[in-house]
């Protein structure tokens, strides 16, 4: 897919950062645009941005979470647009880890994998046979992360774990698409290469009512990435970070260049990775990945 003008992209997580920029290139370049988000207020700024800009949108609340809010959603764009070329599986937390593993909520692991792991399933359960069945060029491009897709950050156990769960869930899906010879294609996007400028820190906005977190739980102290630079600037050390407007203008190169891996790396993730794998293949024990 070399052109974006005419084509239907639907976006979840789609009101803020990451997702937020993909909409706004998209439009800027011609596509049609479906957001999605649980964050309504910021979902009708989203859109008002979005037909500012002369581009035709559409926006929907919904709850990753739920595979009926996706079928919801699946439906409401399908018979908004009649059809979907770009499917961004994009919504995302961080559940603000600290401490030790054994010491979490519940509730914790629950909505972590609830929004990054099952976000993921029903989004697929809902979009992918409709995709299959128009039998037309498409793109799912699923947001992960090299946090538990490449490395494991030992500082937050439970997103680690789920976004391992997600690049396992994408390549599988790759696999199983590419061996029925359809137009649809899988990518896996990675934002980076450094830390990404988003509110993925402040996810507490969002947590559902009936998973609530434990107000004495310990904080982590990084509730946004300047949060993270002033930690690291009382070490003498610089954080080098990734605006969302950078992603998405490699997300969709990536797409133009049919690529599964979207991975753009900083030089530390890269050797921090070949580490781990040389580790693996000589038995080594892991040693945590010194990546920023």
């Amino acid at each position: 897919m070399q052109d974006f003008k005419g084509k239907v992209a639907l976006i979840t997580g789609g009101a803020s950062g990451v997702g937020r920029a993909l909409a706004r290139l998209l439009a800027g370049q011609g596509a049609k645009v479906a957001i999605a988000d649980i964050e309504a207020e910021a979902l009708e700024k989203t859109l008002a941005e979005l037909k500012g800009q002369g581009a035709e949108a559409f926006a929907q609340v919904a709850d990753v979470t739920s595979a009926g809010s996706m079928k919801e959603l699946a439906e409401a764009v399908f018979t908004h647009f009649g059809e979907v070329h770009l499917v961004f599986a994009n919504a995302g937390v961080g559940t603000g880890e600290a401490g030790n593993m054994w010491d979490y909520e519940i509730n914790d692991w629950e909505w972590g994998f609830g929004v990054n792991t099952w976000g993921l399933i029903h989004t697929i359960n809902a979009f992918m046979p409709r995709l299959i069945a128009q039998d037309k060029e498409a793109h799912f491009v699923v947001t992960g992360s090299g946090n538990g897709a490449f490395l494991m950050l030992p500082n937050t156990p439970i997103y680690t774990a789920s976004k391992a769960a997600v690049q396992a869930i994408t390549e599988n899906l790759y696999f199983q698409v590419q061996a029925m010879a359809t137009p649809v294609k899988i990518n896996a996007l990675f934002p980076g290469p450094h830390v990404v400028n988003t509110g993925i820190f402040n996810s507490e906005r969002n947590r559902p009512e009936d998973l609530p977190g434990n107000p004495d739980k310990p904080d982590s102290g990084i509730h946004s990435v300047d949060d993270m630079k002033e930690i690291m600037a009382q070490f003498d050390m610089e954080l080098q970070t990734t605006e969302p407007e950078e992603v998405a203008e490699f997300a969709l190169q990536g797409i133009r260049d049919d690529k599964f891996w979207i991975t753009p790396m900083s030089e530390k993730s890269r050797a921090a990775l070949r580490a781990r794998i040389d580790g693996i293949l000589n038995g080594e024990n892991p040693t945590p990945p010194d990546v920023l």
